[in-house]
């Protein structure tokens, strides 16, 4: 796993935490899927999760609208509705304007 390779800020962060049910169900595939999607998405920079007893995922976009657009897009709004049906016992999603970074890489 590597960090994502982010441009210098102003950019987005989307954080996803989640605590996922018992079942796989195809969840394994869709995040598979959704991560190809996501890539190929105008305004997509990149993404970083783990998961232990909480996942957390964090993609990082260009502007709002990329984010809106990504929200809206027809086959993730298949994985957030199967998401909410089967997959996660609780979840949160935040968004955040990144306006400073620094870190060694």
């Amino acid at each position: 796993m590597e960090l994502a390779n982010t441009p210098k800020p102003p950019y987005y962060a989307v954080i996803f935490s989640s605590i996922r049910t018992d079942e796989d169900r195809g969840y394994s595939h869709m995040a598979e899927d959704m991560l190809r999607l996501a890539v190929s998405q105008d305004g997509f920079l990149g993404v970083e999760s783990a998961r232990e007893d909480v996942g957390i995922t964090v993609s990082y976009w260009e502007s709002l609208e990329a984010i809106k657009q990504w929200k809206q897009n027809i086959e993730h709004l298949k994985a957030q509705r199967l998401g909410r049906e089967q997959w996660y016992s609780a979840f949160r999603v935040r968004i955040s304007k990144v306006e400073r970074e620094y870190g060694i890489w």
